[in-house]
């Protein structure tokens, strides 16, 4: 059987699946099995699913995810970011789209710390999806642009996903983070853009303006951002300056809330229980999903239908825009199997030489790269955005997917951008290292 149709079928099989209310890593780990099974050359699939599920669980990296979270519970269980909100709303006020910004700022903020597009799509949907809820924002809205926002955790630096492309492609890791800034901020504004166009032609979902207040009274109400502001800071600048890991960063992050928490009075033996509770919660859908994907990448990788892909592109034989505009729709058709490191680690041995040769700098290609695996995050069926959002919304599948789409457009546009205009891209690195 061809490559193409079994990798159809296999797509087939976990639409089924998913559609048919089945776990999600649940779903993952069928379809990994069966193209074990199947394709898998003769090799147990029964111990390829322990050792990888045990290599993807024990690392590092991720032992920074539920410290995170954990923080973001915190300051949700604990009223603080109700009074973060409270203290930004007077700001916003005259801005087309007003406390839904905050999903992308946040975001942005949030990624450049934790470098996990996981990490920031739960731990800034834990906080500000109740609250934008609760003052009558579009939950559609609201959905759509934290699954798109939550993929900055990938763009903006430091990023795991620009470390493992460096890596692979023998490039400056520094130079990819420099790389890395601008792209985050236009798709930033690209996200906030379309949050206030939406509500300009959509007045009557919007919730009303609320009282305008005398500059000294929105000084007074903005006291209440201190706290949280100064915790980011801390947050950010600790991992900026290199006194800390990204790990390290999140400890001091969940810290940082409990003092905050216990200062402010909130801090009470249930919050800190909930708190807890729901840390566990989350931490163990996300791990339990990354074992899933992880499981069914790897299988993928033994099917030989990324290698087998990344080869019929390069049999084309394509002109160099040609040749991106191909890259990009097979790295859209991977992402709804694989995650996007597996993406990279799977087809970089054969489409460096290919992008090497049509003449495009490999740093440029890098956050183009980044751009397609955040597309895969939001992308179904396998968007790991959505399936975050999913769980923590209580919302189907499709409504989810739905929400996300036009913000898998934004990055459809982002890429087109930065194709037209590679200057946005290579312009810090060039500054810092002048050829």
């Amino acid at each position: 059987m061809a490559m193409i149709e079994i990798s159809g079928l296999l797509l087939l099989l976990l639409t089924v699946f998913l559609a048919g209310g089945v776990w999600i890593a649940i779903s993952l780990m069928a379809c990994g099995w069966v193209a074990m099974q199947f394709v898998g050359g003769g090799i147990p699939a029964g111990s390829v699913l322990a050792t990888t599920i045990w290599g993807n669980s024990a690392s590092w990296t991720l032992a920074a995810l539920p410290l995170f979270i954990w923080m973001g519970e915190i300051l949700y269980r604990t009223k603080l970011s109700e009074e973060m909100f409270r203290g930004l709303a007077p700001w916003l006020n005259w801005l087309p789209g007003r406390l839904m910004h905050v999903n992308v700022l946040a975001c942005g903020i949030f990624g450049s710390v934790s470098g996990s597009s996981a990490a920031t799509c739960a731990t800034v949907a834990k906080i500000a999806l109740p609250e934008l809820k609760k003052r009558g924002y579009d939950e559609k809205l609201a959905l759509g642009s934290l699954a798109g926002a939550g993929t900055l955790g990938i763009l903006i630096p430091p990023s795991i996903t620009m470390v493992v492309y460096a890596v692979a492609a023998n490039v400056s890791i520094i130079q990819i983070f420099l790389a890395g800034f601008l792209p985050g901020l236009l798709v930033m504004v690209l996200y906030s853009g379309y949050i206030a166009i939406w509500h300009l032609l959509n007045p009557s979902k919007a919730p009303p303006r609320e009282p305008s207040m005398p500059f000294r009274e929105k000084l007074r109400e903005s006291t209440q951002l201190i706290p949280c502001m100064l915790l980011i800071a801390l947050v950010f600048l600790s991992l900026l300056l290199g006194w800390a890991t990204a790990t390290e960063c999140a400890a001091w992050g969940v810290l940082g809330s409990f003092g905050i928490a216990w200062w402010s009075g909130t801090l009470t033996r249930d919050a800190f229980w909930q708190s807890v509770m729901g840390t566990t919660r989350i931490t163990c859908m996300i791990m339990l999903i990354l074992a899933g994907a992880s499981f069914m990448s790897t299988s993928m990788a033994y099917t030989g239908i990324p290698l087998a892909l990344a080869e019929w592109v390069d049999s084309l034989h394509l002109s160099p825009y040609a040749l991106i505009a191909a890259l990009t729709v097979m790295y859209i058709v991977l992402g709804t199997a694989l995650d996007g490191i597996s993406m990279i680690v799977l087809t970089t041995a054969i489409v460096i030489p290919m992008i090497k040769t049509a003449g495009f700098d490999l740093v440029w290609f890098g956050i183009f790269l980044v751009l397609i695996v955040e597309m895969a995050e939001v992308s179904p069926p396998v968007g790991f955005n959505l399936f975050v959002l999913q769980t923590m919304s209580g919302k189907d599948s499709n409504t989810v997917a739905l929400a996300a789409l036009p913000f898998f457009f934004l990055l459809v546009a982002a890429v087109a951008i930065i194709t037209i205009f590679p200057q946005i891209v290579m312009y810090l690195p060039e500054l810092a290292f002048p050829k």
